[in-house]
């Protein structure tokens, strides 16, 4: 992969949301999932550069998009095999484009200590900006005990952890006839991930972690308040979240990737301080520039260049002189 020039002609941007497709692991999910995707299948390093290189995006953060993650019915092994393949070939890409591209690594999950192992190698040896993990593995959800010793090894860590929706077993394919899950399952399955980790006391506990978040949260930012007042006799979340609900969700990071549109905004900003808001394109599933300009018209001046930069620089300063 050759070095690619990136043109300054436009405001920056630091997309935090952006989709790599090593050939070997897309012909595996092709084979797995059964169908092609367009956008996925022409896919090239090259065609992110120009994607970015249009748009005014100086950087963009790769991770693995969500179906299936790692997964694919493999076991164990074969997870920590796709783990390893993916994160290299995102290493390789950061290398031949220096400050083009960031990496959130994928992690074996739900393989613990496969994941754990994966976490030391892709944050030491490849120095990769954080991981990146699904919002949910099937029919568990990320607070689940059974992974906290991942998010205590990440929190030891004071990484940074960004979560792409999924829909869970539950409702994957089409629940309601003609209604594709992407429309809708993903975006609810962003929310309940959100409350996995609240509920289970993951944010009171883990406070080192920076938490990023899809979508403008998706449903996260519209069920808060219902959550924190059906919740006050709950006596499990009064202890998970001794503070309140808004306390634990509004310090959060959420990304805007296709939820730039102006009702999402309305949500997400009126729950949560713009500081913790951030640029994504959730490309090549939608244009670059579709994210960059549908932004630019519901958003302005400083908050604008928050969300298009600045925000994402406090949690990955080194992309500054990208």
């Amino acid at each position: 992969m050759a070095q690619h020039e990136h043109s300054h002609g436009k405001s920056n941007h630091i997309d935090v949301h952006h989709h790599f497709y090593p050939p070997e692991f897309r012909d595996a999910v092709d084979d797995f999932s059964g169908f092609k995707l367009p956008m996925v299948e022409n896919w090239t390093p090259e065609a992110s550069l120009e994607e970015m290189d249009s748009n005014g995006v100086s950087t963009a953060i790769l991770s693995l998009w969500s179906i299936p993650g790692v997964w694919m019915g493999a076991d164990a092994a074969g997870m920590r095999r796709w783990a390893r393949l993916v994160n290299d070939y995102a290493a390789d890409m950061r290398r031949d484009n220096p400050g083009r591209f960031g990496l959130f690594a994928a992690l074996p999950m739900p393989d613990v200590e496969g994941s754990l192992a994966e976490i030391e190698y892709a944050l030491d040896v490849l120095n990769a900006d954080g991981v990146g993990l699904m919002t949910n593995y099937g029919d568990t959800w990320p607070g689940d005990p059974v992974y906290r010793p991942v998010f205590e090894e990440l929190n030891r860590r004071k990484a940074t952890v960004y979560f792409h929706p999924v829909a869970p077993t539950c409702c994957s394919g089409q629940i309601i006839p003609g209604v594709h899950e992407s429309w809708a399952e993903v975006i609810f399955d962003s929310g309940r991930a959100v409350l996995s980790l609240l509920i289970n006391g993951a944010f009171r506990d883990l406070r080192d972690i920076n938490w990023i978040f899809s979508h403008s949260g998706g449903t996260a930012p519209v069920i808060a308040q219902r959550a924190a007042t059906l919740g006050r006799h709950s006596p499990q979340l009064q202890e998970a979240a001794p503070d309140g609900v808004a306390a634990e969700l509004t310090r959060l990071y959420y990304e805007i990737a296709n939820g730039f549109h102006a009702p999402n905004m309305a949500a997400l900003l009126a729950y949560i301080p713009i500081s913790q808001v951030m640029f994504g394109t959730d490309y090549p599933y939608l244009s670059v520039g579709d994210n960059v300009e549908g932004l630019a018209e519901v958003i302005s001046g400083a908050d604008l260049e928050a969300i298009r930069s600045g925000n994402a620089l406090r949690l990955f300063p080194q992309f500054a002189s990208a």
